[in-house]
């Protein structure tokens, strides 16, 4: 159930976003354990004006297409899921639409059931509850 905040500078297409979104979905599902249909992302075009960022802290370079991508998720992921995950992410959009890696950084944070409301006012936590109660 993660939900990803995609921050990045206007100019890409429709069809690029949805290249960006097909792939973090991938490696989401292939990585994180998210089952397919887990979708929730909002992408955010900010000018270079408002999009303030070192170019080289902790990189060898950031260009003006660098994109963040703020995960929120769940459950906790161990180190290795984290890690394969940033990894192959970097690899998959270099691959498909030569994003060069010292362009992507991820943030990963994670919440509990207890902070999840899918619909209806429900809580996620609630629905386990009451899955249980009704046997399900």
């Amino acid at each position: 159930m993660p939900f990803t905040r995609i921050s990045l500078r206007p100019g890409y297409s429709d069809a690029q976003i949805a290249q960006i979104s097909d792939i973090l979905q991938q490696c989401l599902e292939a990585e994180f354990a998210v089952p397919p249909g887990d979708r929730f992302q909002i992408f955010e075009k900010i000018p270079a004006t408002r999009h303030l960022f070192d170019r080289h802290y902790k990189s060898g370079g950031r260009s003006d297409n660098f994109i963040q991508f703020h995960i929120l998720a769940g459950k906790p992921r161990s180190f290795a899921q984290k890690q394969n995950l940033c990894r192959r992410l970097c690899e998959e959009l270099h691959r498909a639409l030569n994003i060069h890696p010292d362009d992507v950084m991820v943030m990963i944070q994670f919440n509990t059931a207890d902070e999840w409301s899918f619909s209806q006012g429900r809580m996620l936590s609630e629905e386990g509850f009451s899955h249980r109660l009704h046997g399900e």
